[in-house]
């Protein structure tokens, strides 16, 4: 098959979350486990750092392994879902796993993916694992998907796991309170293998405790240890001071976004933990990293700058806890008028999210290319009703234009409500 042969094979015969929602989720591991052992089990042949969490756990993935990559180490990274190319879910230094490798994976395993009949997310992570054992990374950092307990990457016995802050979002899958969804996070935690949670919180920090306590598995709540400081944004970095019982520096952090100060001290304890068990990462190796993590990992989507005139954002985040960042941040910017150019997807409850939009900005409702978007004329309904003025533009690019035009030079326009949406932005 060609390529584009093999992906049609891929998107149609496996079920795709992404695209259709709960059908394509598996309650268990049995998919992953028996893909893995048919492939001679590649999730045993290389070193791994496990990513968990709601928020930030994309951002942490790419910067750990921007550090990884900037200390000398072959450095795998698997995360999801992709904006633009469904190569970008696997990178090897960067580097997007080759089509060629996409179609040789297929074809080799074709008539065992048919008997098994995995999702596609199991499919992808069973060829994540299979391309890093391949091509012999040192070490690979591996983005949970969601949850984690269930999660397919659930079968890797890592270096370091990783705990990014715990909000509202799958509820369906997940459970419906903060408690019950730490629950389904720390099920990456593994017996005698150190984890770190980013950001301490009420509700889940008991939860990691006990977990941790059951395995033995040493815990660092990195936000205690590591007190970070957004000062100031230059020339596309953000400058943060950073204060340890042993350490005090200014970094360069190249993802501009506030919310990613819950972030960066996960990130940076991820690597103390690394060098504790001699990973050789240096002062350096850590500033450049940090300050080269869209250059060296090819993260896009993170409060993107689109264009200047009038300044034009995007970001990906899309649950409560994310648009309250992000609405927090629009709000430090100088600007006339605020438009928003939003779309999201339907199995989500965004009544809490509509509840938060300023009333003061101009909407303009769009919807992604995919059967779970919200169709924008339902969403421009539901908005309306609590009072928020807007306009319905199908298409996300010509949502995006309708708000230029209309915008003044010095107006502001978001983008987002959705990765989806994110993802269908041309210029992204």
């Amino acid at each position: 098959m060609t390529y584009q042969e093999t992906l049609d094979y891929l998107f149609n015969a496996l079920p795709m979350f992404q695209r259709v929602g709960a059908s394509a989720f598996k309650k268990d591991l049995s998919n992953t486990i028996s893909l893995c052992n048919h492939l001679g089990n590649p999730e045993k042949k290389f070193k791994s750092v496990h990513v968990a969490g709601t928020n930030g756990k994309g951002s942490s993935s790419h910067s750990i392994a921007s550090v990884l990559q900037a200390a000398g180490f072959k450095t795998g990274l698997y995360t999801s879902p992709h904006l633009k190319s469904f190569t970008e879910r696997i990178r090897i230094n960067g580097l997007e796993i080759p089509e060629d490798a996409v179609v040789e994976f297929v074809e080799e395993n074709k008539s065992f993916l048919e008997e098994l009949k995995p999702s596609f997310f199991e499919m992808t992570v069973g060829l994540a694992f299979w391309y890093f054992a391949k091509e012999e990374v040192d070490i690979a950092v591996v983005e949970v998907g969601m949850g984690g307990r269930l999660d397919s990457t659930n079968v890797l016995m890592p270096e370091v796991s990783l705990i990014t802050n715990i909000g509202m979002d799958h509820v369906q899958f997940l459970g419906d309170t903060l408690a019950a969804i730490a629950g389904e996070k720390a099920g990456i935690i593994k017996r005698n293998i150190p984890v770190v949670i980013s950001k301490t919180q009420e509700e889940t920090t008991p939860v990691f405790v006990q977990v941790s306590e059951e395995l033995d598995a040493p815990i660092t709540f990195a936000d205690q240890k590591w007190k970070v400081e957004k000062v100031k944004e230059n020339e596309g970095k953000a400058l943060y001071n950073v204060i340890s019982s042993d350490v005090k520096q200014e970094l360069e952090f190249d993802l501009l976004g506030n919310y990613q100060k819950f972030n960066l001290p996960g990130i940076l304890e991820t690597v103390v933990q690394l060098k504790a068990k001699s990973w050789d990462i240096s002062s350096e190796a850590i500033k450049t990293g940090l300050s080269n993590v869209t250059k060296s990992t090819g993260l896009k989507g993170r409060w993107q700058v689109l264009s200047r005139s009038p300044l034009t954002i995007c970001d990906t985040g899309h649950n409560e806890a994310g648009i309250q960042e992000i609405l927090s941040q629009l709000e430090s910017y100088p600007f006339d008028k605020l438009w928003m150019v939003l779309g999201m997807v339907q199995d989500k409850d965004i009544s809490k999210i509509l509840q938060l939009l300023p009333k003061t900005a101009s909407y303009v409702f769009c919807q992604a290319n995919l059967p779970r978007a919200m169709k924008a004329d339902e969403l421009l309904e539901k908005a309306k009703s609590i009072g928020l003025e807007g306009v319905s533009v199908t298409d996300v690019n010509e949502a995006l234009n309708f708000a230029r035009k209309k915008a003044g030079s010095n107006d502001l326009i978001f983008v987002g409500g959705s990765t989806f949406v994110v993802a269908e932005i041309e210029e992204l």
